[in-house]
């Protein structure tokens, strides 16, 4: 019994190891296009998509949050990506940070801060983009946050596309990135610490973008066969 055991384990652990979950994998994975990334409308693919903002808490750490709800669309011509138009929408209710004590996010939703009873979504549409590198990119647009507009900058990098995949016949492309805004200028003052201190919750916040998009069908994708 105690060897049956024993054989047991190590099978488990074997087939738990690197070389044999590589053993399991396809050999032969089909390669994505190579065709050009096409123009048109691309949206967001929300299960490769995160929005995350940082703050500082006191100028000992700087405090995480994400919104969980959030799309954008991009109509791109990668020929004329400067002509580029981003539109983004944000539901803030959708507010999630870690291990929140009792009430504290009921706080943050609440007319203190975002207040999302009298102020539902955020929207940012693109007004200019700047190629600043061959794959890089500052772009500006109107931020709708809190029932004020205002334009904000951020810095976007483009990650890389396809034209399609057999195994996701749809063009798809992805950036990353960052930028910052202030809270304040948007109304949302609370706990802003005084000038010289960091005693509260800072002003500037921080914001990082991880997005995919999915685009035009593929044009020349393989017959099923």
């Amino acid at each position: 019994m105690k060897q049956s055991i024993a054989a047991a384990v190590a099978l488990a652990l074997f087939l738990g190891s690197p070389a044999a979950l590589a053993a399991q994998e396809p050999a032969d994975v089909p390669p994505a296009s190579t065709a050009p990334v096409p123009g048109g409308v691309y949206t967001l693919d929300k299960s490769h998509a995160s929005l995350i903002f940082r703050v500082s808490h006191m100028g000992f750490s700087n405090y995480t949050g994400r919104f969980a709800t959030f799309d954008a669309t991009l109509d791109i011509d990668p020929q004329n990506p400067a002509a580029a138009k981003l539109e983004a929408t944000v539901d803030p209710a959708s507010l999630a940070v870690e291990n929140p004590p009792a009430g504290f996010l009921e706080s943050l939703l609440g007319p203190d801060w975002f207040n999302v009873a009298q102020f539902p979504e955020m929207i940012f549409r693109s007004t200019k983009i700047e190629m600043t590198g061959d794959d890089t990119a500052r772009v500006t647009g109107d931020l709708t946050l809190h029932g004020i507009t205002l334009p904000v900058v951020f810095d976007a990098k483009f990650n890389g596309g396809y034209a399609g995949h057999p195994f996701d016949p749809n063009a798809r492309i992805g950036f990353s990135a960052r930028g910052s805004l202030s809270r304040s200028a948007f109304g949302i003052a609370y706990g802003v610490p005084e000038e010289g201190s960091t005693m509260g919750v800072g002003d500037p916040v921080e914001f990082i973008i991880e997005a995919e998009f999915t685009g035009p069908a593929w044009a020349d994708a393989p017959k099923a066969e």
